[in-house]
């Protein structure tokens, strides 16, 4: 069976914006909440015969997880389109970086994952169903279709849980983190799938946000210190640094940068003031500029005019975000 020709990979998914707690709709008006999986957004299709993994960025991803691509061929009919994320499971938490590493390597590497890593692919909307393109039904019809298709589904396939009692959302948002679930996803049950749009909210629990690193102090191979920004009247503006990586961090960020592409926004050396306005040192600091890149940042309240008034702390690099879906504030 074919799938509708809206729905022909690749399309694009739903997307979400921040909100805060105080400003969050309770759940159970007409909202539900799901948990904020921490991974790879991928879309599943399915069609005469074979199964299809596809990225947010609409890039095909079929070939870097062969046992979910077979475990969904052996349950999911053709002519199903599957929205969800891919996953990483280590000692009980979820671990990005191992998810990172499919990402990274060629044909025998990935076999070699298949048989250490724990993967799943978790399921949360459902868009096409028998070839028919369900995106304009409400997510409390399509959420039931989807609880009928996952009926019975083995390991490394799974179902999102989902839930409208405020009590149980509570209770999700205060204790998932412990297994590296980073907050709440909240949906309007009324509404159809938002294709492209920002109609769905995350609720993060942790204070990150998501930033352009767009030079570091140290060198390609090993940086010492991030320098951050955020895309201010059509430009990037520098508004902070991070506190000195530690070897993990700095080899791992090491992996993900590269020289500047074209032409970059930042001269080589920066006033202090530009990331520190309480710095007394007023020596430039030399930089090293790199291609934009978007990295997850830790950091506390203090802003003062759009910039960090402290070090924030460097998380991770989030290259599985495209640059340009950063905007002013936080994440």
């Amino acid at each position: 069976m074919e799938l509708p020709d809206a729905l022909h990979p690749p399309f694009e998914l739903a997307l979400a914006r921040p909100v805060t707690l105080r400003a969050a709709p309770k759940v159970g008006a007409g909202w539900s909440a799901e948990p904020k999986w921490d991974g790879f957004r991928t879309a599943l299709a399915s069609e005469s015969g074979a199964v299809t993994l596809w990225s947010r960025q609409r890039k095909n991803l079929t070939r870097y997880f062969p046992e979910i691509v077979a475990a969904a061929a052996a349950v999911i009919p053709d002519g199903c389109v599957v929205d969800g994320e891919i996953v990483a499971w280590r000692d009980g938490r979820l671990d990005f970086d191992d998810l990172q590493q499919r990402l990274g390597g060629g044909a025998t590497r990935v076999t070699q994952l298949t048989r250490t890593q724990q993967l799943s692919y978790v399921a949360f909307d459902l868009l096409a169903a028998a070839g028919r393109d369900i995106r304009e039904v409400a997510l409390t019809h399509r959420r039931a279709l989807l609880e009928q298709l996952a009926d019975g589904w083995p390991p490394p396939l799974t179902l999102s849980p989902s839930t409208t009692d405020p009590d149980e959302a509570d209770d999700w948002f205060k204790t998932m983190p412990a297994v590296g679930v980073e907050g709440l996803m909240l949906k309007d049950l009324s509404r159809g799938y938002p294709a492209g749009r920002r109609d769905w909210l995350k609720l993060k629990h942790r204070d990150t946000v998501e930033v352009i690193a767009g030079a570091v102090i140290g060198s390609l191979q090993h940086p010492r210190e991030v320098i951050i920004g955020m895309p201010q009247g059509g430009r990037l503006r520098v508004t902070g640094r991070s506190t000195t990586l530690d070897q993990q961090a700095s080899r791992a960020l090491a992996e993900e940068i590269s020289p500047p592409a074209g032409e970059h926004p930042w001269p080589n050396a920066l006033r202090p003031g530009m990331f520190d306005r309480f710095a007394k040192d007023r020596t430039p600091v030399k930089i090293t500029l790199i291609e934009p890149i978007v990295v997850e940042v830790s950091a506390d309240v203090a802003t003062s005019g759009g910039s960090f008034r402290h070090s924030v702390r460097f998380v991770r690099a989030r290259p599985d975000v495209p640059v340009e879906e950063v905007g002013d504030g936080r994440a």
